[in-house]
């Protein structure tokens, strides 16, 4: 039971965490209240992602040394000071400081707290690796559910659409919620020889940075690039594809929302689904199969005008780009041991760092300089990144380390 307990309080850090994927929800009030551009405004969430990879690898080197415990409570801090940053820098109307709270900071704080989950969790799980990290990594998707239909909504009500106040009591929340999780965060006692990952031979006692470990990471980048470039403007493109299709939906921002919640739900069920079906059917095998699959529905987003295929479409994405996550901790574990899963998975979550700048950007960009086409235009670019990463996926073999 005392597993479990530590997977539960994993899984709600996770969807504290996660609600940094409902930014699309933010993305129209934020550009066209303070002036800005798509690609200004969007360079917050982009730096958020980049740090939060950049803190992980850090962390995950770290974790072995400082305990989860540590890194998870200095990671609650730093999101939830991010978010007080922001508020400020709303109030003093500077992108520069916004960047700085929300991104940097509160990216940071993501990491710090995004890794000691997953790395504990797994070694409390040794038999049952991809389910387990699945369900807490499962928060994580689900937190955009949580924003997008609950806290944000209720904030915006409250105050009045004042989003310094919103920023502002996003950032209390935070701040007292996950470090207060994180005191329940501990390892589990060292096991026996037959079940204990330490007492492993073979390739946990191998470098892991190597060939293997580049392709599984190209492999991650282009499955996250392709997710995360739709997550950060789902709403907006579902807000013009109502209005083209001219639905008489009223308030466009709220079925915003509601595609927003609707898609974590898939976001959050694909890590669990996709970790378990993966400790069945193979890591390699499930990576291919969502990148493959994924080719197909980006070029079928190319043509679609109706709002609801759209959706639809939007939710397999989501299921894949979070099948992505929740498959990758064991298959590190798988190809490099429990001895090194900490760091090299830390390592690896620099893909989502890479993914984060590269995906939305390139959404951005494009919606700033030819709006007309901006949808159209960003779905060919990611057919691009997902045929790539299934190219890649058929080189990698699953490998078990030797017990």
């Amino acid at each position: 039971m005392k597993r479990w307990m530590i997977a539960l309080v994993g899984t709600t850090i996770q969807l504290c965490l996660g609600t940094v994927y409902a930014w699309s929800y933010f993305q129209k009030l934020l550009a066209s209240n303070y002036g800005w551009t798509q690609s200004q405004t969007m360079w917050t969430f982009s730096l958020a992602i980049c740090f939060l990879g950049l803190a992980a690898a850090w962390g995950g080197s770290q974790l072995a040394k400082r305990g989860p415990c540590v890194l998870a409570f200095a990671g609650g801090i730093c999101f939830g000071l991010g978010y007080l940053l922001a508020a400020m820098a709303l109030h003093l109307k500077s992108l520069p400081l916004f960047y700085v709270g929300y991104g940097v900071v509160g990216g940071i704080g993501l990491g710090l707290a995004y890794v000691t989950p997953v790395a504990t969790v797994a070694k409390w799980f040794p038999d049952k690796k991809g389910l387990a990290t699945g369900m807490v990594i499962l928060g994580f998707g689900m937190g955009a559910l949580l924003m997008s239909k609950v806290l944000a909504p209720f904030l915006m009500q409250v105050s009045g659409h004042n989003m310094v106040t919103v920023f502002s009591g996003l950032g209390l929340v935070f701040i007292l919620v996950v470090p207060l999780l994180a005191l329940s965060l501990k390892n589990p006692p060292v096991l026996a020889p037959s079940t204990a990952a330490s007492a492993t031979v073979g390739i946990a006692s191998e470098g892991w940075f190597n060939g293997r470990f580049m392709m599984m990471w190209l492999a991650f980048f282009c499955n996250i690039t392709a997710g995360i470039a739709l997550i950060s403007f789902q709403s907006p493109m579902l807000q013009d594809l109502l209005k083209q299709a001219k639905s008489g939906v009223v308030d466009l921002a709220a079925a915003g929302a509601t595609l927003i919640a609707v898609s974590s739900l898939f976001n959050g069920i694909g890590r669990m689904f996709w970790g378990g079906i993966s400790d069945k059917i193979g890591r390699a095998m499930t990576f291919r199969f969502l990148l493959g699959s994924q080719i197909l529905v980006f070029v079928a987003l190319t043509q679609v005008t109706s709002p609801l295929v759209f959706s639809v479409l939007v939710c397999y994405v989501l299921l894949c780009y979070g099948g992505g996550f929740g498959t990758m901790p064991s298959f590190v574990q798988d190809m490099f041991g429990s001895k090194n899963m900490a760091s090299a998975y830390g390592a690896i979550l620099t893909a989502w760092s890479a993914a984060g700048i590269v995906g939305p950007q390139v959404v951005a960009v494009v919606k700033d300089r030819a709006p007309a086409n901006a949808s159209v235009v960003s779905f060919w670019v990611t057919v691009g990144f997902v045929l790539v990463g299934f190219v890649i996926t058929l080189f990698l073999r699953d490998r078990k380390v030797v017990r």
